[in-house]
């Protein structure tokens, strides 16, 4: 199996120069599509023949390339989302390079459009499902909780993603978990997109240019994830002028600027920059109050920040080079001068990126990129006796970090064939957990668990297929492969997305993908925290997998008056997963159980192994362009897990499976200087398991006591203990529902423009719940204690008001 699969993967790249060959009555029309003003360049725009089929969209530089017959002279029709259509005649009597900049429209003026087209390649003509894309600029202008634009929280409001805890950026994608999701920002792999535990991301959205989640139907340049790819790339920087954005928000703020580095204009020689920075002022804000509260005994803290930066350089037509990295922490401290005691806890992310875009001819687009990336997380303890002499120390700490090489190549053989092939391997280095202990009484202890070195690898090729004016096909192969010292994996894997259009604007589609994961998150909570520690395929926990196969029906309504941008998806799926892992009842991500035992424990020893089921559909109703725009989604889903060592060995809901889900996103333009948003969430509650009922524990404890003398053993019922149900996750949490709000007023100006957004977060303050807790609730006075479940929440309504530029 293994010889024929790679055989054939071996015969389609042999058979490229045979594609490559260009009859004498075809020529080729290519080029690179960019931002009047910026030059930034343009990802996804349409380039088709008006009246016609043909066509072809720009890659993630901005490149297309176009193989049409020799005529004496055509039109390309060149249009995006948010930008004015242009359309271009080219006279045929050789290759034709055309670079085309397109000019951004304003929102409230209506926009000729050409050919029937709305900016982008129609639902109902791609192959591709599953698929969804937000424009930034619409991402900015949904309200937010206390102002911070978040891009996950934003995708949390699609059909088939479910959130996490309240005011959490969890995703949870077609019944996956939090680490079942690639999260890429230019090329490189983010771990852990958390700020602050969970409610916000580390993305911001002023340094970015695009953002696209994949839920199904995977294209096959994507491996190693099970349930989603979330895509994000970065600005180049405007090569014309100097250029900043930024906002003053109640917990953060931030700054953007970009601009050319030199000061030729677009061409070769020409050079970028984009710098963003973004920190939150939570410790500085509470700072004077818990001073207050503690007479200057105890101090404490947390804060945030990141930065992005990118830098790019044109040596001309055929070679570009771009430098891109991340580097974000979040901090907590607190110290008490009275107890002797320091308390630290931080995490982090640092990504780079350096691309190289080579132009092999007018039909081939080649991108070789170097990647690093860093995660870690760590926690310290400090504990000072009574001479100031440390008494007892301890350090945990754990990461990931990568290298990797990757070289793909886009080839344009004729308006038929799209096909992309190349090749990635990644250097993982894994430090699962290692706690290093100092205590005056036992002098020094250290257990750690080695770093683990794996290889991974991945070798893809897929064809976006147009056989005729009915069937869109999209069709390839990938071919992973994982190495550690005691394991050796390699598996095909394969991919098809097709689409059969019934008539203009209306399609039904199918897709299968099958998909391998090779690291692994282990969670207690699920909520995504850093202490969650990410682990590697070995030779007792094997690789996740997963099949999924999605039917459904995409509508383009007509162009025109309020259906102008509107399109309606339909979409049904069945995933299965095998291999996934969690913790052992009652384990723990801390390794350390008896300090003066030398044994290392594996951390394979606190997971078990099990298989999961998601399947269900959803209906997603979207406009991109016009005064209106925004979507509604549904999504009605069932997820189940079961594992031998959980819940006796049956089938259970996890947390985060929610029957239905809904979500209604609108934005309105009122005027130039009024702009008006808003969304309401519903999702069916959390499976959870919670106890039942609780009593006071009797503990034999043979210590001294004042009534018996020393030495004498007595009881002690001070201990209350918790009664769980025999079934794990079989109680439903109340439904979650909320309503946010946002009022934008604009102040424009010739070369700058004043943005205060008013917004309010739970309008209608529905206590959603966060956790729920046993409790004693008074039946009256000589009446016995009522023992109750409570519900506690976190957020009720809450304003918040900022202020942001542009210039």
């Amino acid at each position: 199996m293994k010889h024929s699969l790679l055989s054939l993967f071996i015969f389609f790249f042999s058979d490229l120069p045979a594609w490559a060959q260009k009859p004498a009555s075809r020529f080729t029309v290519s080029g690179y599509v960019r931002e009047k003003g910026s030059q930034e360049a343009l990802i996804g725009v349409n380039i088709y023949l008006p009246g016609t089929s043909t066509g072809t969209v720009t890659n993630t530089y901005g490149f297309y390339s176009l193989t049409l017959p020799a005529e004496d002279s055509v039109t390309l029709a060149f249009s995006f989302v948010g930008y004015e259509s242009v359309q271009q005649t080219v006279a045929f009597r050789r290759n034709v390079e055309l670079n085309i900049q397109l000019t951004p429209g304003r929102v409230l003026s209506e926009v000729t459009v050409t050919g029937n087209r709305t900016g982008e390649e129609k639902v109902s003509e791609s192959a591709r499902m599953s698929t969804i894309d937000v424009p930034i600029n619409q991402i900015k202008k949904i309200p937010a909780f206390l102002g911070e634009k978040d891009v996950l929280k934003v995708l949390q409001l699609m059909p088939g993603v479910q959130k996490g805890s309240e005011g959490s950026t969890g995703i949870y994608v077609r019944g996956g978990g939090p680490d079942q999701n690639l999260v890429i920002m230019d090329d490189a792999v983010v771990y852990n997109a958390n700020h602050l535990f969970g409610f916000f991301s580390v993305f911001n959205g002023d340094a970015l240019k695009s953002v696209e989640l994949i839920k199904g139907g995977f294209p096959a340049r994507y491996g190693g994830r099970l349930s989603s790819v979330i895509e994000m790339n970065m600005k180049e920087g405007n090569k014309e002028k100097l250029h900043g954005e930024g906002g003053i928000g109640l917990i953060a703020s931030r700054l953007t600027l970009e601009g050319p580095l030199t000061k030729k204009k677009s061409g070769a020689g020409s050079s970028s920059f984009l710098v963003s920075a973004r920190r939150t002022y939570l410790d500085i804000v509470a700072r004077p109050l818990i001073k207050q509260q503690s007479n200057g005994e105890t101090m404490a803290g947390y804060y945030f920040y990141d930065l992005n930066a990118k830098a790019n350089y044109d040596f001309g037509p055929k070679n570009k080079l771009y430098l891109s990295g991340y580097f974000g922490q979040d901090r907590f401290y607190a110290n008490d001068k009275k107890e002797g005691t320091n308390i630290g806890l931080n995490w982090g992310n640092a990504t780079a990126t350096l691309r190289w875009n080579h132009l092999i001819s007018e039909k081939a687009f080649s991108n070789t990129s170097l990647i690093f990336s860093n995660y870690k997380f760590q926690i310290s303890s400090d504990e000072l006796n009574f001479q100031d002499q440390e008494a007892f120390s301890l350090r945990y700490r754990s990461g990931i970090r990568d290298f990797s090489i990757k070289h793909d190549v886009d080839f344009y053989p004729s308006p038929q064939h799209s096909i992309r092939f190349g090749v990635q391997s990644t250097f993982h280095r894994f430090t699962p957990s290692a706690v290093v202990l100092k205590n005056t009484d036992i002098n020094q202890f250290k257990q750690e668990v080695d770093a683990i070195d794996v290889l991974e690898s991945g070798l893809y090729a897929e064809d976006n297929w147009r056989p005729n004016s009915r069937w869109r096909i999209n069709g390839g192969l990938r071919l992973s492969h994982f190495v550690q010292k005691q394991v050796n994996y390699f598996r095909p894997e394969p991919r098809l997305s097709a689409a059969y259009i019934l008539k203009p604007s209306l399609s039904v589609k199918a897709s299968y993908a099958l998909m391998n994961q090779y690291v692994h998150l282990l969670s207690n909570t699920g909520i995504g925290l850093p202490t969650d520690l990410w682990v590697p395929t070995t030779d007792r926990v094997k690789p996740q997998q997963s099949e999924q196969i999605a039917v459904g029906i995409a509508k383009d309504f007509a162009d025109k008056g309020a259906t102008r941008g509107l399109t309606l998806t339909v979409e049904g799926y069945y995933k299965t997963m095998n291999n996934i892992i969690n913790y052992r009842e009652g384990a723990s991500f801390l390794l350390l159980n008896d300090p003066t035992s030398a044994e290392k424990v594996r951390w394979e020893d606190n997971v078990t192994r099990g298989k999961g089921w998601s399947y269900g559909a959803e209906v997603l109703l979207q406009k991109k362009v016009g005064r209106f725009s925004g979507w509604v989604g549904y999504t009605l889903s069932w997820t189940q897990w079961q594992f031998a060592e959980l819940n006796f060995g049956q089938k259970f809901f996890p947390r985060y499976d929610r029957r239905h889900d809904a979500s209604i996103v609108g934005i309105y333009e009122l005027s130039p200087r009024i702009t008006l948003s808003g969304t309401w969430v519903y999702g069916t509650g959390q499976a959870l398991t919670v106890p039942t009922s609780h009593y006071q524990a009797v503990t034999h404890q043979p210590l001294y006591d004042p009534y018996f003398g020393n030495g004498t053993p007595y009881l002690n019922l001070g201990r209350q203990v918790d009664e769980y149900g025999t079934q794990k996750n079989s109680f439903r949490a109340e439904p979650y529902h909320r309503m946010d709000l946002s009022v934008q007023v604009h102040k424009k100006k010739k070369h700058h423009e004043r943005t205060w957004e008013f917004s309010v977060y739970n309008l209608y303050n529905r206590r959603n719940p966060f956790f729920y807790g046993l409790g004693s609730k008074s039946q009256g006075e000589g009446q016995p204690t009522k023992t109750v479940l409570y519900r506690y929440s976190v957020f009720p309504v809450v304003p918040s008001i900022s202020y942001n530029f542009k210039f």
